[in-house]
């Protein structure tokens, strides 16, 4: 079980660190190989997907991935950020679904910014297309009209791209809820025209999952207002990214939720959903968890060690249950800690 892990930029050594100490606690035969990507590798080597940590992800059944960028990088020219390495990593091991839960854990229910009583049991999948849209779209680029400049982008999406994320979000719903919401912006744009016409295909081969359609700026306002109303979110790469993060600010922080992208093998990358938080990097005060639980994720998915990824959510509820918090999560009356001292309570409660 060969796993490729890429800490990358900011807090993303600090929290990698602590899931890996997790993944090694399961005594299982993992073989785990570092290499860089992101602004750690352009300074490196001047590539933000150099040419070694691409045969190394390659060659690995799965990627664990910290988090990249940072402000030192802005200034680079476009295809030398940070950022590229990501994009360059998910299209090129074809990671096209992304997977992002929104749990709401009950001791953090005030931490949210919503009322209780609004996201009491909160529990989303958000299925993001993650390797077409207007991210990867051609032409793009800036140019000069009458005198001056203009930037354009491409929204495109193929059949075959919205019909594999289609039946994986149908197939995540049945060992769900059994409700699909796909979202779209079809009164406006063509390509999500289609879009909603393949997913109304698609619903018929799962008669036993209900499928509804939501413009996107009335999804955005819905998951503030009655998140609870939602099983199964699928949506193409902009709008997931965009509605992803909003739904994460309803579980009480951004660095509670884990992620994972898959190609059609189950072959994944995982990572937090949150940034590379350069703010706090070094301090020793990121949350893990969302690195923990995403390297759980990776054992259900990829490795298919359903007991293990059960483990690792449970000690992550325990040591919650126990009142311990990093800064982005804590209240009063509860114990505050750092990055470390979050992943000792985690392995302290495997070992339990």
């Amino acid at each position: 079980m060969k796993i490729c892990v890429l800490s990358g930029d900011g807090i993303g050594p600090e929290i990698t660190a602590e899931a890996v100490r997790v993944l090694q606690a399961l005594d299982r035969p993992f073989e785990m190989e570092e290499a860089l990507l992101g602004g750690a590798a352009v300074d490196a080597t001047g590539d933000p997907y150099p040419e070694a940590t691409r045969k190394l992800a390659r060659a690995a059944d799965a990627v664990l991935l910290g988090a990249v960028g940072g402000p030192q990088w802005d200034a680079l020219p476009r295809e030398k950020r940070p950022e590229r390495g990501l994009l360059g990593i998910r299209k090129d091991l074809n990671l096209f679904a992304n997977l992002r839960p929104a749990i709401l854990y009950p001791e953090l229910a005030n931490a949210s910014t919503l009322k209780p009583e609004i996201v009491a049991g909160l529990d989303i999948l958000i299925v993001r297309e993650l390797t077409g849209d207007i991210y990867f779209g051609q032409p793009r680029g800036v140019r000069e009209e009458n005198g001056e400049r203009v930037g354009f982008n491409t929204m495109v999406y193929s059949e075959s791209e919205i019909r594999r994320i289609g039946h994986v979000a149908f197939q995540a719903a049945q060992k769900r809820n059994k409700r699909v919401c796909s979202v779209d912006k079809m009164n406006v744009l063509e390509c999500t025209q289609l879009w909603r016409d393949v997913m109304i295909e698609i619903a018929r081969d799962y008669p036993d999952v209900e499928l509804s359609h939501m413009l996107v700026d009335n999804a955005a306002m819905q998951l503030v207002k009655a998140p609870r109303q939602f099983d199964v979110m699928v949506t193409g790469n902009m709008f997931g990214d965009i509605l992803s993060d909003e739904a994460s600010m309803l579980t009480g922080s951004i660095g509670m939720l884990p992620s994972a992208s898959l190609d059609d093998k189950n072959k994944g990358l995982y990572e937090p959903s949150h940034g590379s938080a350069p703010d706090i990097a070094g301090q020793g005060v990121a949350n893990p968890l969302a690195t923990i639980l995403s390297a759980a994720m990776m054992l259900r998915y990829t490795f298919g060690l359903e007991e293990d990824a059960a483990r690792v959510e449970n000690a992550v509820k325990q040591v919650l249950a126990q009142g311990y918090r990093t800064g982005d999560i804590y209240e009063r009356g509860t114990r505050k800690v750092g990055t470390r001292e979050m992943g000792d309570a985690v392995l302290a409660a495997l070992a339990a």
